[in-house]
């Protein structure tokens, strides 16, 4: 990620040396000549994915249920952005499924464990100005849709028993984090 350095009083060759190199870089991405090693703007170069563990969770849509874990297991909240590709939702599941933060070490691919999986477009939401998020860096639909269901889909190939919600409907998530264990994934 990358920070900002606190504002400090510069000299005024420093000062048209850094206008000078913001504006090439400004002209670089705005032409997409950027090279490839440089890095990508912030918030939306990653499928991003926040795993809690859970003792049990359900997703509910218009009263009734459609997904659910009654064991301990994974609630897996996945958001795309618009250069997500099927590569990173196949990296995102053998993540999810290796990944080792249920009791004892252990990963759900070492126990069996369950994963809830549910789409979550906010997670890129942008509030760096107003009171009001901006969901700019989400895919859209048509983009995200498949994107989470090859996340299922790997997740299933590699043995997992997976439960999900319904994409783009007004879910009701509820669970028992344990721990509580939230861990936030980047790929």
């Amino acid at each position: 990620m990358r920070f900002r350095r606190p504002y400090r009083a510069i000299s005024a060759s420093k000062s048209v040396n850094r206008r000078y190199e913001a504006a090439r870089i400004e002209n670089r991405i705005v032409n997409n000549t950027a090279n490839s090693t440089a890095d990508p703007p912030l918030g939306c170069a990653v499928m991003r994915a926040v795993a809690q563990r859970v003792t049990q969770a359900s997703v509910t849509v218009d009263g009734r249920v459609i997904g659910a874990i009654e064991e301990p297991g994974l609630l897996v909240l996945v958001g795309v952005t618009h250069d997500d590709t099927t590569d990173k939702a196949k990296k995102l599941a053998a993540k999810l499924w290796g990944l080792r933060v249920l009791d004892g070490e252990k990963s759900c691919s070492d126990i069996g464990a369950p994963l809830l999986v549910v789409s979550q477009f906010t997670l890129y939401a942008e509030t760096a100005k107003g009171r009001r998020p901006t969901w700019n860096n989400a895919a859209p639909g048509p983009v995200a849709e498949p994107m989470v269901t090859a996340v299922v889909t790997e997740l299933k190939n590699l043995g997992a028993r997976v439960e999900t919600g319904e994409f783009g409907a007004d879910m009701k998530v509820a669970l028992v984090n344990d721990g509580p264990v939230t861990i936030i994934i980047e790929l």
